[in-house]
Parts: structure tokens; C-alpha cells; sequence
């Protein structure tokens, strides 16, 4: 864990955009704050580094704000500590700030530290933290990039009010989509989405727990949940409808013309394409059922 964080934390340092700080927060654990404050001793007394720590776990959403709250740039980005960044990756996010963007990510790139499963679909990488297939391809906007890769003007990150506690990871909770429910409220306020640079890469560290069928299984069961959750807060989830009619129309059939042409491969990733929506849609129905529970109760109470 240190020899990632490490890894992770260098990676910065040798940023080609020198003008920044780093903020790390230390969820809940003393003992890993100690080892920190003794590895980064030099750069803390510096001022490069800043290191803080939550007297207890307050989970991922509660310590992202808390970040930013202790930053003193004007623009604030994400980063988790088993990424590595491209050492060009705040250099390619700046350059969205200077074209007028108020909010920016980039790509996500898997590093794969365990071996790459034949079966896993491109399409739905996302479950483990990187770039999928159907992202676009170039600078646009759009509605999110990905928590290990996305910035915001600080300003205006605290004028929406941040990252919503109920969304994020928490202890062994799986809630997601934090960034996603936070970008919509971006975007009804300012009328803008976020930036999106391919050039501004994050590589995330793939390793084996993360492609165990357990694990996505769990993952896809706890974002189509999430989803339900922020559709009854934002009311809209119109992206992952355009992304569900991609899978049907788009992908579905490509990989299924390619398993024409004698691509057994293809065959197994479509399986494992609808095995995870399955999953998703569970998960959605579920999630939906318990907001209305809770709806009932409150109505009730």
C-alpha cells in the first residue's frame, strides 16, 4: 500500500506543471498517517506536501471537500493513491482552464498489475476505475470524467456545496457515483459540463482483487444502486439511457459481427456485457424500491 502511495506521490512531484501543492488526507487510520508524515517528512517541511488527518473514517466524499477546504490554488484536482499521473497530466489540465473550462478531467488508463482477463469487456472498465469504450476520443464536453481524474475552480466546487456525503465510498459501502451527481449539479447552475482532455492521463493501477467476478459482480450491483439514488436527487440520469441504447444497438452488435467472423473472444466479452448490465439493472430496481421505502417511511413518520 505505502510502495503505491509512494509511487503515486512521485508521479506529482515530477509534474512538468510546477505552480501546485499537495493535499493528502488520511482517512481515519493514525497508524498510516505516522508512517506518511515520516516518509514525506521533507516535503511537508517544504510545504509541497500538506497531510491531515480525519480523527475518524468520514469516507471518500467527506474527505475530498475537507481537501479542498485546506487548498490554496485556485483549482483543485483528484487524484487516488494507487494511480500514477502522466507527467504532463496537471500541464494538459491547465490548458482547459485557460480556454475557459470551470471544471476538467482527463483519461484513465488501466496499468494492469495483475494479469488482463481475456473476458473482461472494454465496455465496462469503468468498474475498475478506467476510461471505457464509448467515451469520446477527443477534447469535448462533458457531463463527468472519473473521480482519480477530474478538477475543479475551487470557487466554484464550494459554491455548489462539493461532493454530497451520502454519495462515495465509505468502510465497506460501494455507493457511487459521487462525481457524477456533483457535475449534474455543475451543470444546472453554470450550464456548463466539464472539459474533457484524452491528453490529461491518469494510469490506474488494476490489480487482481479488482477483476475477481465477485468483486464486479458487487461493483455493478452498487452502481446501478447508485444510480437509482441520484436520479431521485438530480431527477435525470439521461446518460446512462444514451449509454444502455449504446451497449444495445452499438455494441452488441459489433461484437457479435466480429463473432461472425470467427472471434470467439468477442463472443465471451458480449456475455460478460449483459452478465454486468444484468447486474446493474438489479441493482437500479432495488435501489429505486428502497428510495421509495424510504419516501413511504418519512411520509409516514
Amino acid at each position: 500500500m505505502l510502495r503505491h502511495f509512494m509511487e503515486c506521490i512521485e508521479s506529482l512531484v515530477n509534474q512538468t506543471y510546477k505552480d501546485m501543492e499537495i493535499i493528502v488526507v488520511v482517512d481515519g487510520n493514525a497508524d498510516y498517517y505516522r508512517i506518511l508524515s515520516r516518509e514525506l517528512l521533507d516535503m511537508i517541511k517544504s510545504g509541497f506536501v500538506k497531510l491531515y488527518l480525519n480523527e475518524k473514517n468520514m469516507g471518500l466524499a467527506k474527505s475530498r471537500n475537507r481537501g479542498v477546504k485546506l487548498a490554496s490554488g485556485d483549482v483543485v484536482a483528484f487524484i487516488d493513491d494507487d494511480a500514477i499521473a502522466d507527467r504532463r497530466w496537471v500541464e494538459e489540465l491547465v490548458r482547459m482552464y485557460k480556454k475557459g473550462a470551470i471544471a476538467a478531467g482527463g483519461k484513465l488508463a488501466p496499468l494492469w498489475v495483475t494479469k488482463k482477463p481475456v473476458w473482461f469487456p472494454e465496455e465496462f472498465y469503468w468498474m475498475i476505475g478506467a476510461t471505457h469504450l464509448g467515451f469520446p476520443e477527443d477534447i469535448t464536453e462533458v457531463r463527468n470524467t472519473f473521480g482519480s481524474n477530474i478538477s475543479f475552480k475551487k470557487k466554484i466546487f464550494i459554491e455548489i456545496g462539493g461532493f454530497k456525503p451520502e454519495f462515495g465510498i465509505k468502510g465497506k459501502a460501494m455507493l457511487q457515483a459521487e462525481e457524477t451527481e456533483l457535475c449534474e449539479r455543475l451543470k444546472k447552475k453554470f450550464g456548463k459540463g466539464v472539459m474533457y482532455n484524452p491528453n490529461a492521463v491518469v494510469y490506474h493501477k488494476i490489480f487482481k482483487r479488482r477483476v475477481k467476478l465477485s468483486f464486479l459482480t458487487r461493483r455493478a450491483f452498487w452502481q446501478g444502486y447508485s444510480k437509482a439514488v441520484m436520479e431521485n436527487v438530480v431527477g435525470d440520469i439521461g446518460e446512462e439511457v444514451n449509454f444502455l441504447k449504446y451497449l444495445i444497438f452499438n455494441r452488441t452488435l459489433d461484437r457479435l459481427g466480429r463473432f461472425v467472423r470467427g472471434s470467439c473472444e468477442d463472443l465471451l466479452k458480449l456475455i460478460f456485457v449483459w452478465f454486468f448490465t444484468f447486474f446493474v439493472g438489479v441493482g437500479y430496481i432495488y435501489g429505486k424500491l428502497a428510495v421509495q421505502r424510504q419516501k413511504f417511511t418519512a411520509g409516514n413518520g
